[in-house]
């Protein structure tokens, strides 16, 4: 049973006076959760076995500084390394790297203070967080409910299933659950491989085991050019991004510009997948554009022959922030 697929009347009465354990804890597990916990209360607490712990940020202010000037801004990126760069903007990265350290260093000093209260400070970095895109946002009353018992976390690699319910590693004692949930995202992989019969297309279609799907501008497959997929990649601001790619897609199949060639492309992908192994964790294979939001974008625009300069002035186009208000009217020429 697909719970995102069932309506929000179906949802709450199958979960409603029962014991709920749901696993995972990024965006999906988290709103579940919550959701479980303001219908059921006290009464029937809802369970979360987490696997893998992760940054959770109420909002994007930390010590009420909007932090998204410190990542989404064209001077954010000037701390990073990015695919193609010349010589002076590698040389200014590498210089700016303790700078970036320190900005890590101060997100996490704010938003670890309430996930220290229940064990859950991920082993990696704020900013490893945002690169891999593993970072959820809380729901409102999350901690409240953490406070409350309303929610219980169970931190465990491995569990099991038994008739009362969920055996949790380390636990003495098992989980009484009515229901389980898996609240652990899609398996974008397995949805593009299902889209072609052919096995010669399932092995070159995904990534390997370390590497994303290559799609070049996160959009098209290199290899099979008439397959273009909107979504894969993840980033903080999935509409606009999907608007951005769309509006991409529909310019390219109207002949407003030209793929490159296969091997263009193909070289391409890596050298953005060398960048992302740089600062992503190894375990890491998460398509996403978290690191280089506004330089992605930027490559987006200039294919459409528009101008990805989007600020008014120079300062404004450094150090403000960039997000969906900015590409309202864009139209590709």
């Amino acid at each position: 049973m697909d719970y995102s697929k069932m309506g929000s009347e179906k949802a709450k009465e199958m979960i409603k006076d029962k014991c709920v354990t749901v696993v995972g804890y990024g965006n999906s597990a988290l709103d579940i959760a919550n959701e479980c916990a303001n219908i059921n209360g006290m009464e029937k607490p809802c369970t979360m076995v987490v696997r893998t712990k992760q940054w959770i940020i109420p909002n994007f202010y930390a010590w009420g500084i909007n932090i998204s000037n410190f990542y989404l801004t064209r001077f954010a990126e000037l701390l990073i390394h990015k695919p193609g760069e010349g010589f002076l903007l590698s040389i200014l990265a590498t210089v700016l790297t303790p700078l970036r350290l320190m900005i890590s260093k101060f997100a996490e000093s704010y938003y670890s203070i309430p996930m220290k209260k229940h064990g859950m400070v991920p082993d990696h970095s704020f900013f490893e967080g945002m690169v891999g895109c593993m970072l959820s946002t809380t729901p409102k009353d999350h901690y409240k409910n953490l406070e409350e018992g309303i929610i219980v976390i169970k931190k465990s690699k491995t569990f099991g299933f038994c008739k009362e319910g969920v055996l949790v590693e380390g636990e003495s004692t098992l989980v009484k659950s009515d229901i389980v949930i898996f609240g652990t995202g899609f398996n974008g992989d397995q949805n593009i491989k299902d889209m072609f019969i052919s096995k010669y297309f399932h092995t070159i279609v995904v990534g390997s085991t370390s590497t994303a799907t290559p799609l070049y501008r996160e959009c098209i497959h290199p290899k099979i050019p008439q397959l273009a997929v909107i979504g894969y990649s993840d980033n903080y601001a999935n509409v606009y991004t999907s608007e951005l790619r769309s509006k991409w897609l529909a310019y390219f199949m109207d002949g407003g510009f030209r793929l490159p060639s296969v091997k263009a492309m193909q070289r391409d992908v890596l050298e953005c997948e060398k960048v992302m192994k740089r600062y992503s964790r190894e375990e890491s294979r998460t398509p996403c554009i978290g690191l280089l939001p506004t330089w992605y974008n930027d490559r987006l625009c200039e294919d459409m022959g528009c101008n990805p300069r989007r600020k008014n002035g120079f300062f404004a186009e450094l150090f403000e922030s960039y997000g969906p208000d900015d590409y309202n009217d864009l139209h590709p020429k």
